[in-house]
């Protein structure tokens, strides 16, 4: 972990040792808030995002920051070990059919909206936008969506084959993500022009409605977020169990990694912004998944305070999408996938931005936050279904 000072800001702590130039630009802004709490974290994955960067921890008080918790509330991790020491290839390519056909991928939707029950409730009328997105949310529930968004079947160094599923609240985490920062740059621009303009950190006092209200639904977000991948853990366990036969499967581990929570950190109360962060609290499991291809991890957090104990969520974009995809030779990443024996998806060009080779090296992500988790497991891509 690395110091960077800001005049007039509060101290950066990187865990990332060569963050890049708009990363360090967006930390210094946020360092600058008056409300802020303490020190700015950045995690080893932080990349550049919007108002904040990805990979980024920010305590504040008093204060919620909607660009701070970012577009894709909830959003996160969960992963399930099997009873299978070993799964033949028929077996693996049968599976991901299955997956493919029974959960819609990228944009796609079910046709039928999902039971109520396998929503979180919503009669609240402190839920205005998701109120008003929940019949189109119940079409949406137990699906994948796109961008980074996967599922994998893996090995573990355990012996074991596990399950992981990466997604979020797909449109509904979106819609309530716009409409408060739309209000809340309002509310900015009446009160606190000074303080943040051009920034993309509008923001609402806790006391506020507005920001009562973001609350609220920003939670109900992140709980849409976990009944998603949950729903779709359940559909693969029931496809494992059609495919081969008698199989047992471990509690689901899951973790959020695009949400706000009030914590207690050097002895004040205060709200925690992780965006593209995780909670590594002192014996808590989480998942931190590598690139397509390479290895995810099970591990321990440490409860380090230093990072408001937090760790990275993955290994970090370190060239966007466009450029992936005009500088990264199809070939070359195809054959990295074909070499280690990985179904994959890698078809075409337009498939470079999720490839490998468009992220940080997830072993030098893991060795820089040795002091934020322990490494419990590692797995090892068998198959990869992409959004």
């Amino acid at each position: 972990m690395k110091y960077i000072t800001v005049e007039n800001g509060l101290i950066i702590k990187s865990w990332c040792d060569a963050p890049e130039e708009g990363a360090i630009e967006q930390a210094k802004n946020i360092s600058r808030l008056p409300f802020a709490f303490r020190q700015i974290c950045l995690m080893p994955d932080a990349h550049q995002g919007y108002g904040m960067p990805i990979g980024g921890v920010m305590a504040t008080e008093g204060v919620i920051v909607p660009n701070a918790v970012g577009v894709d509330i909830g959003c996160g991790m969960c992963a399930v070990k099997t009873s299978l020491t070993a799964i033949s290839v028929d077996s693996l390519k049968k599976i991901m059919g299955e997956i493919r056909r029974r959960i819609p991928l990228g944009m796609n939707r079910h046709k039928e909206r999902q039971a109520v029950e396998l929503l979180p409730g919503c009669t609240s009328n402190d839920m205005p936008v998701v109120l008003s997105e929940y019949e189109k949310a119940r079409a949406q529930v137990g699906t994948l969506g796109g961008g980074n968004h996967f599922i994998e079947i893996q090995k573990g160094d355990d012996s074991h084959i596990w399950i992981m599923v990466h997604s979020g609240s797909r449109n509904l985490g979106k819609q309530v993500a716009d409409h408060y920062n739309k209000k809340a740059v309002a509310f900015n621009e009446r009160y606190f022009r000074q303080v943040l303009k051009g920034r993309d950190l509008a923001f609402f006092p806790m006391s506020s409605s507005e920001g009562q209200l973001y609350l609220h639904e920003m939670q109900y977000c992140v709980d849409f977020a976990l009944a998603n991948r949950k729903l779709m853990m359940d559909r693969i366990i029931a496809i494992f169990r059609e495919t081969v036969g008698p199989v047992t499967f471990e509690p689901m581990i899951n973790i959020a990694h695009n949400y706000a929570r009030i914590e207690n950190h050097f002895g004040r109360e205060v709200l925690v912004h992780r965006k593209g962060a995780t909670s590594a609290l002192e014996g808590e499991t989480g998942i931190i998944p590598g690139s397509q291809g390479t290895s995810s991890y099970i591990v321990r957090g440490k409860g380090n305070p230093e990072s408001f104990m937090s760790c990275s969520h993955g290994a970090g974009r370190k060239m966007g999408r466009k450029q992936a995809e005009r500088t990264l030779n199809l070939e070359e990443e195809k054959k990295r996938l074909d070499d280690k024996g990985i179904i994959h998806a890698l078809r075409g060009v337009g498939d470079l931005d999720e490839a490998a080779g468009a992220y940080k090296d997830i072993d030098v992500v893991m060795a820089e936050q040795a002091d934020l988790v322990d490494i419990l497991v590692r797995l090892e891509p068998l198959g990869v279904v992409k959004g």
